[in-house]
C-alpha cells in the first residue's frame, strides 16, 4: 500500500530549478532514504511533502488524498528538524506533548500519549527537563518522541543525527530504526551521510541537481551503481579510465586502462563496444594482497603488481596504499585477522575477480 507518493513533483527558486520532475512512493511502514550533495534537493523534496514548501508542478499525495493546498498543520505529517527545534522553556513531556495539544487530541488522554513516548524512547524519569539538561543523544530521541506523538501518517527525519558525534551517531542509527519500526512508522529520511542511509533506508534513493540518479535497496545501489557519480557518493573507490578489447567469453572483456593496466571485467551496462570509453571502479574491500579468498571457488582471477606506499592498522582493518607502476594508486582495505602485515616501501600482488569490478560509461 502507497502511504506516500511523489508525481512529477517540480519546484523552482527564482529560476533555479531545486527539484525536477521528481516521482517516487513509500509503501506502509518501509523507510526510504534521499541520499545526495548539499544542493542537490533533498531538504527541498521534504519540505514539500510537509507543506512548508508550495509546489510548482506534479503531486503530492498521502494515504490516497491529494495535498494541493493543505497547510503543515492539515497533513498527517511527523517532522524532525535537524537542530530538534526543542522549546528551551519546556520540560521534555511539554515538548512531546506539543503536538498533542494543537492537533486537537482528547487532554485526557495525553499524559498517557506522552508516557508511552517517553518509555518508547527511553527517557522515563527525565520527563521534568528541559532541553539543555540533556545530551545530544537526548535531545535527539525528545524530538524523535515529539514527532511520533501524534501517530502520523508520515514521519520526515531531515539529517537527523548530523548533530551527533560520530560514535553516538553509530549508536543510534539502530535505535531509530528499532523505534521506527517498533511503531510502523512510514519515513523518508534526508541525509547525505552514505551510512545513514543505507544503514536506515529499506530503499535508498541517490538525488543530484534535483533529480534521481538511481533508486533501490541499499545493497543493490552499493554493488551496482550505473554512474560514476552514484558510485562515488556511496561508498569508497578505486577507478581507472580505458576501452575494452577482445573477450574471452561474453559475459566477460578484455579491459586496457589508461595507464597500461589491463584485466577481465564483465560485459555489462550497455558498454560492451570495443571503441567504447569507459570508468571500471573496484571497492577497496574488494581487492586483496597476495591471496585468493577460499570462498572465491573456480573462475578467473585478477592480478596487478605494485608496491606498498602507506600502511595503515586500524584495529579491525588493515588499510593499505598500493602504487602500480603507471604511477596510478590504489586503496585497498583487508580485514585483520591476525595475519603478518605487510610493510611500506614492500612489492605486493593484488588479486580480484573480474565481477567485482563496477563498469559504467565514461561520461556517467
Amino acid at each position: 500500500m502507497k502511504i506516500i507518493e511523489l508525481i512529477d513533483v517540480t519546484k523552482r527558486f527564482a529560476g533555479f530549478t531545486a527539484v525536477a520532475e521528481l516521482s517516487f512512493h513509500v509503501e506502509k511502514g518501509a523507510i526510504l532514504s534521499l541520499l545526495g550533495p548539499s544542493g542537490c534537493g533533498k531538504t527541498t523534496t521534504l519540505r514539500l511533502i510537509s507543506g512548508f514548501e508550495a509546489l510548482d508542478e506534479g503531486r503530492i499525495v498521502i494515504s490516497g488524498q491529494d495535498m494541493h493546498g493543505r497547510r503543515p498543520y492539515e497533513r498527517n505529517v511527523g517532522l524532525l528538524f535537524q537542530d530538534y527545534a526543542l522549546f528551551p522553556h519546556m520540560t521534555v513531556k511539554q515538548n512531546i506533548a506539543y503536538g498533542l495539544k494543537h492537533r486537537g487530541h482528547d487532554k485526557r488522554q495525553i499524559p498517557k500519549r506522552t508516557a508511552e513516548m517517553l518509555e518508547l524512547v527511553k527517557l522515563s524519569g527525565l520527563e521534568d527537563r528541559r532541553p539543555r539538561q540533556l545530551s545530544g543523544g537526548q535531545q535527539q530521541r525528545v524530538a524523535l518522541a515529539r514527532a511520533l506523538a501524534t501517530n502520523p501518517e508520515v514521519v520526515l527525519l531531515d539529517e537527523p543525527l548530523s548533530a551527533l558525534d560520530a560514535k553516538l551517531r553509530q549508536e543510534l542509527r539502530i535505535e531509530l530504526k528499532e523505534i521506527l519500526r517498533a511503531v510502523g512508522a512510514t519515513t523518508i529520511v534526508v541525509t547525505h551521510d552514505q551510512e545513514e542511509a543505507m544503514s536506515l533506508g529499506d530503499t535508498v534513493i541517490v538525488m543530484s541537481q534535483g533529480r534521481i540518479m538511481q533508486q533501490g535497496p541499499p545493497t543493490e545501489i552499493y554493488a551496482n551503481p550505473r554512474t560514476r557519480f552514484v558510485a562515488e557518493f556511496i561508498g569508497r573507490s578505486n577507478w581507472f579510465s580505458g576501452r575494452f578489447s577482445a573477450g574471452p567469453s561474453d559475459r566477460l572483456r578484455h579491459f586496457v586502462a589508461s595507464g597500461d593496466e589491463a584485466f577481465m571485467v564483465p560485459a555489462a551496462n550497455g558498454t560492451s563496444r570495443a571503441d567504447a570509453a569507459l570508468e571500471v571502479c573496484i571497492r577497496p574491500e574488494r581487492i586483496h594482497t597476495g591471496h585468493v579468498p577460499g570462498d572465491w571457488g573456480e573462475g578467473p582471477v585478477n592480478t596487478l603488481s605494485g608496491v606498498i606506499r602507506h600502511m595503515a592498522h586500524l584495529g579491525s582493518d588493515i588499510h593499505l596504499l598500493v602504487e602500480l607502476p603507471s604511477g596510478k594508486r590504489l586503496t585497498v582495505i583487508e580485514q585483520y585477522l591476525g595475519q603478518t602485515l605487510e610493510q611500506e616501501g614492500e612489492p605486493v600482488t593484488l588479486t580480484f575477480r573480474p565481477q567485482d569490478c563496477i563498469v559504467v560509461p565514461a561520461d556517467s
